[in-house]
């Protein structure tokens, strides 16, 4: 004390810098104080429900009484009027937009129907609807796209679960993803409730329970939002190919190593794998994912109302509301954001129309080598190429976005693509000219899907009557089914 005293004595401006220096200080820790107590208070509000949730809650109305804010921007993915340049949430045709992928899953039942997923409360609707499950599907395609799915698996277990026929568990699953999904009922903490994840977490010696908060805002999305295959003829285990890494080229070899073949090509018989939508392992590879961004910042932004910070539920594309979602960390206008992310969209699209037209030469030259008397040594290479440059070409087209969650790296994996796919093309040319034919094979009219679909020998009007029939009789009796369990009329 004598040495302040000491220092300051004669020095009447160092006396006031140190009391305004305290006085400061005083404040500062006061108003940090005052904020933690202030946000103890904001939880034990928040968690004062008016209406208590059980643990396997599937209906998101009952959540929506406890959080009415969530529940109503949630409940506004309803809307389908958003459309950005090669998505959005309103309904389009890709095959119609783009017929040769008719040809590319020919043999499969993408080729049948493929459309723009639109917002998550139509999902059940729409896997209800598409012509993809008018063939025998296993209910493990039911995973993703219900609250009712968690709860059935606690009944039954995921094994059971994923061995049951689609159709057997349709009047089960009828509300649509919502809050029980990501959420526990008792704390609000994000939770993972889809075992694969879970699983495959643990085969790579991880503990998914030590995720911090952040990582979880983008791992309650990778639930769903990735690539997967069933495993097992008859189990259908839903399983996730990421013992070897996250990468397209390490998921490829894995599915080489256990010989998994999702479809065998009605051309060119080529054991084919289909990606579903690697969305995380692909943002995994970019510099959102390496700057600690998570899928939550972009498609579900917080949002302000009456003095109150929540999470946005309308899970969109950013580019629907690049004010919350973009210009939080990038400064630019609104219009050159836009312009930037469909500059490299624009790029991704060209090089991915580059792998498609040479595989579906590929797979039709395939179908003449063979009609020629190619013998399957000779095939062998070349249907390794045109399966490993598909996988390629799908493991970027199937991913939302086009592209633009790694732009580089799905350029790196289309460019690959390109290559293995005409390396096919080569080895195909010298096989037909060994068999004496010289000539060029030309691709027939696919200008609209249903050329391409007669091409490949789809009889489209009994595949959508026999869907239509399917909708009048058998959508009813599983609504009431539902609604007599619930005890309520379905909102879906």
């Amino acid at each position: 004390m004598k040495s302040v005293v000491s220092l300051i004595e004669g020095k009447p401006w160092l006396a006031w810098v140190l009391f305004f220096s305290t006085v400061a200080l005083v404040f500062l820790i006061g108003l940090f104080g005052a904020s933690i107590m202030e946000r103890r208070q904001e939880a034990r509000l928040a968690f004062q429900l008016v209406k208590p949730i059980g643990e396997w809650e599937p209906r998101n109305e009952v959540w929506g009484e406890n959080f009415p804010r969530e529940f109503e921007t949630y409940r506004s993915t309803l809307d389908t009027s958003f459309r950005s340049k090669y998505a959005g949430s309103s309904w389009r045709d890709y095959l119609q937009e783009d017929p040769y992928l008719v040809v590319l899953w020919a043999g499969y039942a993408f080729s049948r129907d493929y459309a723009q997923a639109r917002g998550h409360y139509h999902a059940v609707e729409d896997i209800r609807k598409t012509l993809r499950t008018g063939v025998p599907q296993p209910a493990t395609c039911w995973t993703c796209k219900s609250t009712d799915v968690p709860r059935v698996m606690s009944t039954m277990g995921p094994a059971d679960f994923y061995r049951s026929s689609w159709d057997s568990l349709g009047p089960e699953i009828v509300n649509n993803i919502g809050c029980q999904d990501c959420h526990d009922p008792f704390s609000m903490n994000l939770r993972i409730t889809r075992p694969a994840l879970a699983e495959a977490f643990q085969r790579q010696g991880r503990d998914i329970k030590q995720a911090s908060h952040q990582e979880m805002r983008s791992l309650v999305c990778a639930q769903c939002h990735v690539e997967y295959y069933f495993k097992g003829k008859l189990d259908t285990y839903l399983t996730f190919p990421w013992d070897n890494g996250f990468t397209a080229d390490s998921m490829e070899a894995y599915y080489d190593e256990i010989e998994h073949v999702d479809w065998v090509h009605a051309l060119s018989r080529t054991p084919m794998l289909k990606a579903q939508h690697p969305d995380y392992e692909l943002y995994k590879t970019g510099i959102h994912a390496d700057r600690g961004v998570a899928c939550a910042d972009c498609h579900m932004p917080y949002r302000s109302e009456g003095g109150v910070k929540f999470t946005n539920h309308k899970i969109q594309s950013p580019l629907n509301d690049v004010a919350s979602a973009c210009q939080v960390c990038h400064r630019e206008s609104e219009t050159v954001l836009i312009k930037n992310v469909t500059d490299r969209q624009d790029k991704i699209l060209e090089l991915r129309m580059q792998a498609e037209r040479a595989l579906v030469h590929a797979h039709i030259e395939a179908r003449a080598a063979w009609e020629k008397g190619a013998t399957e040594q000779e095939m062998k290479l070349v249907l390794q190429r045109i399966r490993h440059a598909q996988w390629r070409w799908d493991w970027v087209a199937a991913s939302n976005g086009l592209g633009f969650h790694s732009p580089v790296e799905a350029a790196r994996i289309l460019g690959s693509a390109i290559q293995k796919a005409e390396e096919a093309r080569i080895m195909l040319v010298r096989i037909l000219a060994k068999q004496g034919f010289l000539e060029t094979i030309r691709l027939p009219d696919l200008s609209s899907k249903a050329k391409a679909q007669a091409f490949i020998g789809l009889k489209m009007a009994e595949i959508e009557a026999k869907k239509e029939d399917f909708v009048r009789t058998v959508l009813p009796r599983w609504d009431r089914a539902a609604e007599a369990r619930q005890g309520r009329p379905l909102t879906y």
